[in-house]
């Protein structure tokens, strides 16, 4: 796995609070880590998930050229979770010409597709962008066990330049094996070499990296298999990317 041509992320102001207080969030797609200079991220299905599990309301939300942005006040003493996610259709096919087109879509709107279409594979996307903020002592999340999700065994708060943390990957619920991660630290548009940190997970879902410098770290998995839960779909694919800051 290489990092992606257009790098998907949200980056928050800070992921660690002693105290209640504001945060805000950049996001966007990429062409360096962190540095806004494609496209703005839609903010469309954001979800901020409290400690308690229930939802925290976004606010300021605003969509610019280059990027969206969002605040959020946290009061309450845990891990939050901030998500994008989307689980929609994809579809590529031959028109009448031969030419290839590309279709993407909802369960509701593949009535779209072309009747007379050829050669047409439909997959199933599931994608994942997050990132988390702790406020106090680090509680347990929250998960959907729906698509790849990132389960941390070190507390988020807790991730330390030099030192080794462990994380676990689920696919619906349970650990995936033998799946390749990638880690890159920020500031890519600085660096001649984007020095990548690629580590497997084992049998039971888990890896661990130690991290070489302070900073805020993009992780990014993507896996593919044929359990779909929409119709028309045959192969489903899973992205998963989240935004980690390691402290000093």
């Amino acid at each position: 796995m290489a990092a992606q041509a257009h790098n998907v992320w949200l980056l928050p102001s800070t992921t660690v609070l002693s105290k209640a207080d504001w945060i805000t969030v950049d996001a966007a797609v990429s062409n360096d880590l962190f540095y806004f200079n494609h496209v703005p991220l839609n903010l469309e299905n954001l979800l901020i998930t409290a400690p308690d599990g229930k939802s925290v309301e976004a606010q300021n939300m605003h969509k610019g050229k280059l990027r969206s942005v969002f605040d959020a006040h946290l009061t309450q003493t845990g891990t939050y979770r901030l998500a994008v996610s989307s689980d929609s259709l994809f579809a590529s096919y031959k028109d009448t010409e031969g030419k290839n087109k590309r279709w993407r879509g909802t369960e509701a709107s593949f009535k779209e597709m072309p009747a007379d279409a050829v050669d047409v594979k439909v997959f199933q996307t599931q994608n994942r962008f997050e990132t988390f903020v702790t406020l106090g002592k680090p509680t347990p999340l929250h998960f959907t066990g729906k698509g790849l999700e990132l389960v941390p065994v070190t507390p988020l708060s807790d991730l330390v330049s030099g030192e080794t943390a462990s994380f676990i990957f689920h696919v619906d619920g349970k650990p995936i094996a033998n799946m390749e991660v990638l880690l890159l630290a920020g500031a890519t548009r600085y660096r001649d070499q984007k020095n990548e940190i690629k580590v497997t997970t084992d049998a039971k879902g888990q890896f661990s990296v130690r991290w070489p410098t302070a900073g805020m770290y993009w992780v990014d998995a993507d896996s593919e298999d044929d359990k779909v839960t929409l119709k028309h779909a045959t192969v489903r694919r899973m992205s998963y990317v989240a935004t980690l800051e390691v402290l000093p």
